[in-house]
């Protein structure tokens, strides 16, 4: 069995928790939303009660944790909290400007001063919000494109007068939260939802009027929680991180010795993240036209086939794998894509090939904590853990839990039922 975790490790992140009591790991339904996470709005793929349970199991002493898909943070900031070195990586440049809002030891005490400087210099701009947004879809700024829109003129040009004052902001890591939080309260007065596999419009769009003076208020709001919980934990938890930008494929390779690894790698559900999140990163400007969209959607995981690219053959070493792809190829008159079964040996390919690099960049006793969820197309099940249990397996480690703990909804068009497993693998 493993040492116990030191107590005022435990003691840490325990506050931050606060106890509570969580439906599964996979899930915060029924939850208090915990300081920092509630920044804003997320698809969590497992909760920081994950990170404890694993390093608590570990059969060494853990001083280092990886996440190559950062996400919201949850593993590093869990990491900190355990006093324990995380390294993450995250491809979405507005996701990791989030995950290094919350890493870094920001000053408390300089938040409000430049919330003050931050609302005078928007206030004597004038800004053209068309102008502002114009690199951005045609869709962004009334009155949009079809009769459809993002954002009405009175809120975009707030909005573009908040992110233009950003400029006079000199501390760089006030004016990174200031920006994140921006993009978080913009996008809940827009008229778009994530549902399915993107965004949507809101039900009664064309009568909901979100103006400027309602994101000021918003924002206000939203810093002002921010400011409370980087208050509140200062000298709680470790400063230390490693936070690494780009591509997962590739940069895992660039991490340093790490005992444990906890992640959730996009699901091969066509879910494709980089359009989820679209709006914040061309309203903060992170796009800045057609070539930056299509270079970070293909520096993504084959998860999806919204984006023409190369796929990689199938690995081989599973039969499960193998005969999956069989039935996929015989159903392609019942696909809504033809590129589904290349998309799905490309996933496998990168997968397998993402966990032997993790293991050789870790130490000889390391582990890797995989939260992964199966999918279905056509009425044929891709049983995402078993097939990476068999390809581990094939290359020689050891998956020493398989643990199916929720069950995820598929699609309408696949039987809208709740009967889609998420399953934690453990490999060493």
């Amino acid at each position: 069995m493993a040492d116990d975790i030191p107590d005022m490790r435990a003691a840490n992140l325990n506050d931050w928790t606060g106890g509570r009591s969580i439906v599964s790991i996979g899930s915060n339904a029924g939850a208090v939303t915990l300081p920092f996470q509630g920044w804003k709005r997320f698809k969590e793929a497992f909760v920081p009660e994950l990170i404890q349970r694993a390093v608590a199991e570990h059969p060494t002493s853990v001083r280092h944790i990886v996440d190559p898909f950062g996400g919201s943070g949850t593993t590093a900031l869990a990491a900190q909290f355990l006093n324990i070195l995380p390294s993450t990586i995250e491809v979405n440049p507005y996701l990791a400007d989030l995950i290094e809002c919350k890493l870094h030891p920001t000053d408390a005490s300089t938040i409000g001063p430049n919330l003050t400087l931050l609302l005078q210099e928007a206030s004597g701009l004038i800004v053209d919000p068309h102008a502002f947004f114009g690199a951005a879809p045609k869709t962004f700024v009334e009155p949009g494109q079809g009769d459809r829109w993002i954002f009405g003129v009175d809120l975009a040009r707030e909005a573009a007068k908040l992110i233009s004052a950003l400029d006079a902001i000199q501390d760089v890591e006030v004016r990174r939260l200031f920006r994140v939080l921006i993009g978080s309260v913009l996008v809940d007065l827009s008229n778009a939802v994530i549902s399915g596999k993107g965004r949507r419009y809101r039900k009664g769009w064309e009568k909901k009027i979100s103006m400027g003076i309602d994101l000021r208020h918003r924002l206000i709001s939203a810093i002002s929680v921010a400011a409370t919980d980087i208050a509140r934990y200062s000298g709680q938890r470790s400063t230390s991180y490693n936070l690494l930008r780009g591509d997962s494929r590739e940069l895992v390779k660039n991490f340093e010795p790490f005992d444990l690894a906890i992640y959730s790698p996009p699901y091969p559900n066509s879910f494709d993240y980089t359009d989820v999140y679209n709006i914040e990163l061309w309203a903060l400007g992170y796009l800045t036209g057609t070539e930056s969209n299509r270079f970070l959607r293909s520096s993504t995981l084959s998860s999806h086939v919204q984006l023409l690219r190369s796929y990689q053959e199938a690995p081989s070493g599973s039969r499960l794998l193998d005969e999956t792809l069989e039935k996929l190829d015989g159903a392609k008159g019942k696909l809504w894509n033809k590129n589904i079964p290349q998309m799905i040996a490309s996933y496998f390919s990168e997968m397998i090939a993402l966990i032997q690099d993790l293991a050789k960049a870790a130490s000889p006793k390391h582990r890797q904590w995989l939260v992964v969820g199966d999918s279905r197309y056509a009425g044929i099940d891709i049983s995402v853990a078993q097939i990476l249990k068999e390809l581990s397996e094939s290359r020689g480690f050891a998956v020493e839990q398989m643990e199916a703990f929720r069950s995820m909804r598929s699609a309408p068009q696949q039987g809208g039922r709740l009967d889609l497993p998420e399953t934690l693998l453990v490999i060493s």
